[in-house]
């Protein structure tokens, strides 16, 4: 199962630099939850070569991620968003407790900036009193 999350995130960030044909495997594998054998009936190869097929689209993309490290950029940029969006979140929670006045105003800031991150394919996670404390990073098709 880990290696299946770990192999759909590279999939997300590399599958363009794959074959049509490893890609259409791969999709109707993961995407669509077909199993090896209705794969291997609907592409009229055997289930190994659709195995084989899998395997090599998973040595493909590790390789493309040791080499080009997108994943390791999106998960530290994903980190320092989520920090950055914690702080502005605080700041303006003190901001509404210390400025009563702002309130508008503040409000008006945080409705433009769940704006920009659902137009920009981002997600915040909110908890602890309304808080940001995580955000992850959508593939918008």
């Amino acid at each position: 199962m880990k290696d299946d999350l770990h192999f759909m995130r590279l999939w997300d960030l590399y599958s363009p630099l794959l074959t049509a044909t490893q890609r259409e495997i791969a999709d109707l594998y993961f995407n669509y939850d077909l199993s090896l054998g209705e794969i291997a009936e609907q592409k009229g190869v055997s289930r190994q070569s659709v195995s084989d097929c899998l395997q090599k689209c998973r040595k493909q993309l590790e390789k493309y991620d040791e080499k080009l490290q997108f994943d390791r950029a999106l998960t530290e940029l994903s980190g320092e968003y989520s920090a950055y969006m914690t702080t502005v979140a605080r700041w303006m929670e003190e901001q509404r407790k210390k400025n009563p006045q702002l309130a508008v105003e503040l409000d008006n800031l945080e409705t433009a900036l769940k704006r920009a991150q659902a137009e920009y394919g981002s997600e915040s996670v909110a908890v602890d009193g309304g808080l940001i404390v995580g955000s992850v990073f959508r593939d918008e098709d």
